[in-house]
């Protein structure tokens, strides 16, 4: 290809992209001629319309992002087209693109996926790489097609997961790498020598959308488990408990650190039982409408004495 500038369409939404845009933003030989992110959305107390990071940053650069409520609207479709772009750069935007834009771009679609593809394709996959008990995760930068993160890879990048990683831990880490694999992407595509290996179906995994109804501890199964489980689904959105008090009393918390315990079980001092006979040694919970304490905080003013089964 010839040595212009690359005209660059970012399309993001989520904090995790951000490194990625700072980087196309900064990147000689890259023009970023748009931003395309959600419309803001109603948040906080008095539901005040919020922006999001990747807008912030775009309006900060002097680019004022295209924010469609449907970006596969025949309007949407239009304006992103009238940018002329070369290449698509996608990370966490939060809505399918249609064929009719992926065709758009000259030199294609690129998404920055936040696993090792193609395990986790979908929308969770940080979530998923520690409820799974994985030792690595990583970033794969994939050509798009019309599918579900089915499209051939260009490249991966891959991470340890360290020991405690919680979802919120792994997901900035994989932010900082997205640049680092991005970079190296755009370098083989100039050099039009960038690969397309496809992907394995037989081996694809999938990281479906999470709700806050999924964080519910079941203590049917085992502190393995539920141990991952809180690292998991921390900080969002979270893992739930009922715990009822000497008194009959049922207190529900939030379960923010948790580990597994050798035993025996002492629900007074939340090493709370598990299926198969383990443990799990609560040590940070959030009581319902309280801030965040210790075990040592709770359990002075809350005598536990068993856990609750709930509906799930």
């Amino acid at each position: 290809m010839d040595g212009g500038a690359m005209r660059t369409v970012f399309l993001g939404s989520g904090d995790i992209g951000l490194p990625a845009l700072r980087l196309l933003l900064a990147l000689p030989g890259i023009e970023v001629v748009g931003v395309v992110t959600q419309p803001d959305r109603p948040s906080g107390r008095g539901l005040q319309l919020n922006s999001c990071a990747i807008k912030k940053l775009a309006l900060a650069h002097g680019i004022a992002p295209l924010q469609p409520a449907r970006v596969r609207s025949a309007e949407a479709v239009e304006e992103i087209k009238s940018r002329m772009p070369d290449l698509f750069v996608v990370m966490a935007y939060g809505q399918i693109l249609p064929p009719e834009l992926l065709a758009v771009p000259r030199l294609g679609a690129l998404n920055l996926h936040a696993s090792l593809l193609p395990r986790h394709r979908g929308a969770a996959p940080v979530h998923a790489a520690v409820l799974a008990g994985e030792n690595k995760s990583g970033v794969t930068v994939m050509w798009m097609d019309a599918g579900l993160d089915t499209g051939d890879i260009l490249l991966s990048k891959e991470c340890v997961l360290e020991s405690g990683e919680t979802a919120g831990t792994l997901h900035d880490r994989l932010a900082d790498l997205a640049p680092e694999a991005l970079e190296e992407a755009l370098l083989l595509i100039r050099a039009e020598s960038a690969p397309r290996i496809p992907q394995d179906g037989t081996a694809a995994t999938y990281a479906p959308k999470l709700s806050r109804a999924i964080g519910r501890l079941d203590w049917s199964r085992s502190a393995v488990e539920l141990e991952r489980m809180v690292r998991g689904l921390h900080p969002w959105p979270g893992c739930t408990a009922v715990l009822e008090t000497a008194q009959g009393r049922r207190v529900e918390i939030k379960v923010h650190q948790a580990v597994v315990g050798p035993g025996p079980a002492d629900p007074a001092q939340l090493h709370l039982p598990c299926g198969g006979g383990g443990v799990l040694q609560l040590l940070e919970v959030q009581p319902s409408g309280g801030k965040p304490m210790s075990k040592a905080e709770f359990v002075r003013g809350h005598q536990i004495l068993r856990t609750v089964a709930t509906d799930l």
